[in-house]
């Protein structure tokens, strides 16, 4: 922007206009800012984007829209690319406060400097384009899963390499005899399918398959992955899908339960392999069974094995219960179940069993010995009984995801990292932010999964997919179910989490639309999620640069990785635009065009302060854009109030929040700093992972900062916002206001 031509544009209508002076906004406007400013009673009606539209096109190239949240009303504010600056008086002023009090006013007024500030603070970003994109769909796994998602994304245009370390195609599928039915009336086990997907596959022009085959290598980034295979060959490809499946869980380990005490008792898998081949006998003797007994939950729920559902284990039993009395109408077959979970269409295949005599007892197996006497700790009866007579039992094992090569080589953790670190640096020296010394950096704290990386990744942060504490890969599970925190790479199927071949089917397609997603945005140099169509990218100033290395190692999603001198080099596509880089920065070298530490620092200096003798104290809240500024504008939805004396600024994950910015707002006479970010903890709602725990980690370092100033630490907090947490949210404010009425104000106001 060679030179910025800001227009101010306040829209007086959904009340605004008789809750606070339309004319003291404009005034701070005009005469703080001189900047043109004009008042309209509805801005997004056709008259009021007219007003806009025609000053654009006589000059102005940057837009400050003071109405409604800009979470609302995105399509219409805008204006052929030009830079739009949004100011909240609706949601979090009017709708939320007492009309025509002085505190609401002066909220407002606060409220367009800060928008003000921001637009003569913020450059509209240009894309950065970099040129052959690739528009190849690399598929790892040949399973059902990887099938699909291969023939998927060639069925849409993109051409596909699909890598199968076996030597055929298939995966745990091809084990299969019949499936859980997936169409109406649901009743009935249907036909395996996947020899018909196989052949489809393989004669597909647009898919490339390289069998008995693993990725050696992985570097780059969306629309430029390179991709070296085991057998020599290189490919760049656009984007990545992970369809690596399942694997049983080992029932070696379930000794109580008779596995490895008698050659009966075999597990679901075994029991699959039998009913393929068209003959079920007992392993010991090889005569026909008359009694079976499926044990569910084998390993899965049980927190010294799988401490999660493996989810489909019970309609898999249920479909071999129903095969096995097919084969033999005479035999006894009994579900030993603690809850049978058939959701949804399910309950029609559940009801089939029923009718067709399985006998479903509702309790927990405590043992089995190697006479094969199951005891039962029945549920109903509230006693242990004994099931005797049985000539196999089945053990409905859990499902464990493959998202290392179990049969490879374990790394450890230090032998990962060995050649990924500098020998001329201390990693793990401390460094200083704010005037005191942190605590040495340490490693990531992910576990690191048991076996070989699937992709073996060169990223600075190593080579796996950062996994969840049982190996299922970490995604933001609510918003974006198939994201890794490697951008342009997608799980699906098993490998996501436990699912039947029908819920893979439909997984696979949805991860293949995301990577051609990725595919397509990378080529424009946008931000895919949750920064959905974003042109800004970090830009790190090296003169100052201390390579201290903490933007590295904090970005959720390796996007930063090092030159050979120790600079850090930013991966542009690979990068989600949090700023959690810019909030680790203890030099603040690292900025965003359109978001920097000068510029929140700017908007928070821009709030008028009041002496402490007006006893107006003012409490700025640092505030995440994704659950907790909504959270507020549901506050104001619902017409609830909250203390007037916030002054809100947003940001755009609390890990971009550099802690100098707390320092800088206490010492121009805050009285106090509240962070609302989203909830961590095994189902965090971070849209960025791990955003809260990086700022409540920076946080527990602030109460020296505090104390060298001469102030209180409770002048400071942080709360984890839900955006379902709207309604408590005036009383976490008020709490935190009054314990600063408690302490009184800051004594550096009026400096």
């Amino acid at each position: 922007m060679s030179t910025r031509n800001t227009g101010v544009y306040l829209c007086s209508g959904c009340g605004i206009g008789d809750a606070v002076s339309m004319n003291g906004l404009e005034k701070v406007v005009t005469s703080e800012f001189k900047k043109s400013c004009k008042v309209h009673d509805c801005l997004c009606g056709a008259e009021g984007l007219g007003i806009i539209q025609a000053d654009v096109a006589d000059g102005v190239n940057q837009v400050v829209v003071a109405a409604c949240s800009p979470r609302v009303m995105t399509d219409r504010f805008r204006f052929n690319g030009t830079q739009v600056i949004r100011g909240n008086l609706r949601e979090q002023v009017v709708w939320s406060h007492t009309a025509n009090e002085e505190d609401t006013q002066m909220m407002a007024e606060d409220n367009i400097r800060i928008a003000v500030t921001e637009a003569g603070k913020s450059i509209a970003p240009e894309p950065k384009l970099e040129s052959d994109h690739s528009q190849v769909v690399l598929v790892v796994g040949g399973g059902y899963t990887g099938l699909t998602a291969a023939h998927e994304a060639a069925q849409t245009g993109y051409d596909v390499l699909l890598v199968e370390r076996a030597p055929q195609l298939g995966g745990m599928a091809m084990r299969w005899s019949k499936r859980t039915p997936t169409r109406p009336p649901y009743k009935n086990p249907q036909p395996n399918t996947m020899a018909d997907l196989i052949k489809t596959v393989s004669s597909h022009s647009r898919i490339t398959i390289k069998m008995s085959c693993t990725v050696a290598k992985t570097s780059g980034m969306p629309g430029h992955f390179s991709v070296e295979l085991s057998d020599g060959s290189c490919q760049t490809v656009g984007a990545i899908v992970v369809a690596t499946g399942w694997r049983p869980y080992d029932a070696g380990k379930l000794d109580h339960l008779g596995y490895g005490i008698s050659p009966d008792v075999m597990t679901s898998v075994e029991m699959e392999t039998m009913l393929k081949d068209g003959r079920v006998v007992c392993r010991s003797d090889g005569r026909v069974p008359d009694v079976i007994v499926f044990v569910q939950c084998a390993g899965s729920r049980d927190q010294d094995h799988l401490p999660y559902c493996s989810s489909v284990c019970c309609s898999v039993s249920i479909k071999q219960a129903l095969q096995l009395r097919e084969a033999n109408p005479d035999v006894m077959v009994y579900i030993v179940y603690e809850e049978l979970r058939t959701p949804g269409v399910a309950e029609e295949f559940y009801r089939t069993a029923q009718r067709e005599g399985i006998i479903f007892l509702k309790g927990k197996v405590k043992r089995i010995d190697a006479s094969l006497t199951v005891l039962v700790d029945d549920a109903l009866l509230q006693q242990e009984i004994p099931l005797t007579s049985v000539d196999l039992v089945i053990l409905a094992i859990g499902m464990v995801p493959n998202s290392t090569n179990i049969e490879s080589q374990t790394h450890s953790l230090d032998d990962e990292y060995a050649t990924l670190l500098n020998n001329d640096v201390n990693f793990y020296a401390p460094i200083q932010t704010a005037g005191i010394a942190l605590d040495p950096i340490t490693l990531p704290p992910e576990k690191q999964p048991e076996g070989a990386s699937i992709l073996n990744l060169q990223y600075r942060q190593g080579p796996h997919l950062p996994v969840l504490a049982h190996g299922f890969p970490d995604s933001h599970y609510i918003c974006f179910p198939y994201e890794t925190r490697r951008s342009g790479i997608y799980v699906a199927g098993p490998v996501r989490r436990p699912m039947d071949m029908g819920e893979s089917a439909e997984d696979a397609t949805g991860a293949t639309m995301k990577a051609i997603q990725a595919i397509r945005t990378a080529a424009r140099g946008l931000a895919l999620h949750p920064r959905a169509g974003d042109l800004s990218l970090p830009y790190i100033n090296l003169n100052q640069c201390t390579k201290c290395r903490r933007c590295t190692v904090e970005c959720p999603f390796g996007a930063i990785d090092e030159t050979t001198e120790g600079f850090p080099s930013v991966n542009a596509t690979r990068c989600r635009r949090c700023g959690t880089c810019m909030g680790a920065c203890p030099v603040r070298t690292i900025n965003f065009s359109n978001y920097t530490v000068d510029m929140l620092g700017s908007m928070i200096k821009a709030v008028n302060i009041p002496d402490e003798t007006e006893e107006k104290p003012r409490v700025l809240a640092l505030v995440c854009e994704n659950d907790a500024y909504p959270a507020l504008d549901m506050v104001g939805i619902a017409r609830q109030s909250f203390s007037a004396h916030i002054r809100i600024v947003p940001v755009r994950c609390l890990g971009s929040v550099n802690l100098l910015l707390l320092s800088d707002a206490l010492s121009v006479g805050y009285d106090g700093v509240i962070l609302m970010g989203c909830k961590p903890g095994d189902d965090y709602q971070c849209h960025f992972m791990k955003g809260s725990n990086i700022a409540k980690e920076r946080l527990s370092k602030v109460g020296e900062t505090l104390k060298s100033m001469a102030l209180e630490s409770e002048r400071v907090t942080m709360t984890e916002v839900s955006i379902a947490d709207s309604a408590a949210l005036p009383k976490v404010i008020q709490s935190f206001v009054e314990t600063l009425d408690t302490i009184g104000p800051n004594p550096f106001k009026g400096f």
